[in-house]
């Protein structure tokens, strides 16, 4: 039947009104708070989203007229909930809008969350959190904290789907209260520097509730939690950096659990000194374990994880022959690379991290041990080492240790020596393993001997002597030829060995280690 004129007038004009409603709740155009805003350097909400996902991406967006028959101005109820494409593959994204009621929770906000964490589990696909929320509607209370589906289910799902599918949280403006726990439970955390706020309390609580004086920063700034807290993973000046890094982070990640990370083109390491030239023999000279880094991984593959917090040990992301792996690495330029308990915390996080989404992991060892004295053993390191023992004891992903140098007591267990039953343990011909150094060493067997040496000279020729003979015992040949290691591998060849030992290790695991089924938590603490 032929459709009249007047029905034809009517449908569009039908159509027009959603259009014109979708204008209205999408624009920037009519929100006062937004020139502010740019003011200070952050983007609409709709703008980072835009700016993260494909140029030509499909969006799949649930609850857009959310509360769109208030009398108040909600649109959406202050998020924004979708599915766009990021580096070619699906990826749920919930996104506070700082505009609306400073991005505040109200009843359908959490609903909303709720739904599109439920899509994200069973489509099974990432979820990208963008933080930037003053908290719950203390008007709304009564229909937002206390039901099943209520905001606490927000932190219900976080933690069962950890492991499941990489969650991030990319942090642009406050996280305060119980809305602190979202960025706390997922994988990787990013915060932008000087508008990031994250705690539990305010200052003006907190005075108000202990007497302390305290700034902004101090509390929970995103500096203060990259550097002290641990509670942030990177530190960036602008919104399209974290952005960026949510981006970079997701391309060495799987869609889920079930899947291994995507094999890229392989690219040649930088060009610089040789292994080497950049490991010294003498182990009591500091080594800057970054150059080695470098020569190992393809080229501009590097892609750090928790930089600024507990340098003394490295963790990251990178490519090696095009393959995905994470690399633990201790840096003996910064506190001689004893792990500390905030050391043994950040890679016990990275490493559960990379063993959830199938990620090997190589080990470049070079320590001393753990720290010890009073100080240590309050801040619970015995508790936080055996929490990063346990997670490399139970990660079923290849797993790579390489000797770099010193490898002494509990150190090198934990860091994957053999005894952790990794897939291989080598060693670069520098390579040190013993329970302890030779001054310790000396010193713990022949303390008696060493006092009763009166002349000075006398004694401390003693002790020269003793130290070279312990050194004798403990280099790389002494290991290799009772087989306590796997090889000992010239510094030129160690990528090419690495590279070929991954491809091998990751051949039919899941069937040959029984481990088709496991599912990791990822936990940072």
């Amino acid at each position: 039947m032929e459709e009249t004129k007047s029905t034809l007038t009517k449908e569009k004009g039908i159509d027009q009104t959603v259009y014109e409603k979708i204008q209205e709740i999408t624009t920037s155009a009519n929100r006062p708070y937004y020139a502010k805003m740019k003011d200070i350097g952050k983007m609409f909400v709709r703008d980072k989203i835009k700016y993260l996902v494909d140029e030509d991406s499909f969006e799949v967006e649930d609850g857009l007229f959310a509360r769109c028959k208030d009398e108040d101005f909600l649109p959406g109820d202050a998020v924004v909930t979708l599915v766009a494409k990021i580096n070619g593959q699906p990826v749920a994204i919930i996104a506070n809008d700082l505009t609306i009621k400073a991005g505040t929770w109200g009843k359908k906000t959490i609903e909303k969350i709720i739904r599109m964490q439920e899509l994200a589990e069973k489509r099974k696909i990432p979820l990208i959190y963008m933080i930037d929320s003053a908290g719950s509607r203390l008007n709304e209370q009564f229909e937002t904290f206390t039901d099943r589906r209520h905001a606490g289910k927000i932190f219900y799902d976080t933690a069962r789907l950890s492991g499941l599918i990489p969650q991030i949280a990319l942090v642009f403006g406050p996280s305060p209260a119980g809305s602190a726990y979202l960025p706390a439970l997922c994988d990787f955390v990013v915060m932008v520097n000087k508008n990031a706020s994250v705690y539990l309390g305010s200052p003006r609580m907190a005075e108000m509730a202990t007497g302390e004086k305290v700034s902004m920063e101090e509390m929970g700034g995103a500096r203060m939690h990259n550097t002290v807290s641990g509670l942030g993973d990177m530190l960036v000046e602008t919104e399209q950096e974290a952005l960026d890094a949510a981006r970079k982070y997701l391309s060495y990640l799987p869609q889920n659990w079930l899947k291994t990370p995507a094999k890229v083109e392989a690219k040649p390491p930088v060009d610089g000194k040789r292994i080497e030239e950049l490991v010294p023999e003498n182990q009591r000279i500091p080594m800057d374990m970054y150059p080695v880094i470098e020569r190992i991984v393809d080229k501009d593959s590097f892609f750090e994880f928790k930089k600024l917090y507990a340098k003394e040990m490295i963790t990251g992301f990178c490519r090696i022959g095009g393959r995905s792996i994470g690399i633990v690495a201790n840096q003996s330029k910064v506190k001689g690379g004893v792990i500390f308990p905030e050391s043994a915390e950040k890679a016990a996080h990275f490493i559960s991290l990379c063993d959830a989404y199938n990620i090997p992991l190589l080990f470049l060892v070079d320590l001393p041990g753990f720290m010890v004295g009073s100080k240590v053993e309050k801040e619970a390191i015995i508790r936080r080492g055996a929490r990063m023992l346990s997670t490399v004891a139970n990660a079923t992903v290849p797993r790579i240790a390489v000797i770099v140098r010193k490898a002494y007591g509990a150190g090198y267990v934990v860091m994957s020596g053999a005894s952790m039953q990794p897939d291989a343990c080598i060693a670069l011909p520098q390579a040190q393993p013993a329970i302890m150094g030779p001054e310790a060493a000396v010193n713990a067997m022949y303390y008696n001997k060493i006092q009763s040496i009166e002349d000075p000279a006398e004694r401390q020729q003693f002790i020269q002597e003793q130290r070279e003979k312990y050194n004798d015992d403990i280099n790389v040949w002494s290991p290799a030829s009772e087989l306590y290691i796997d090889d000992v591998v010239p510094g030129d060849r160690l990528r090419k060995d690495l590279i070929q030992r991954f491809d091998l290790y990751s051949q039919n695991r899941d069937v040959l280690e029984g481990i088709a089924q496991k599912k990791t938590v990822v936990r940072r603490g």
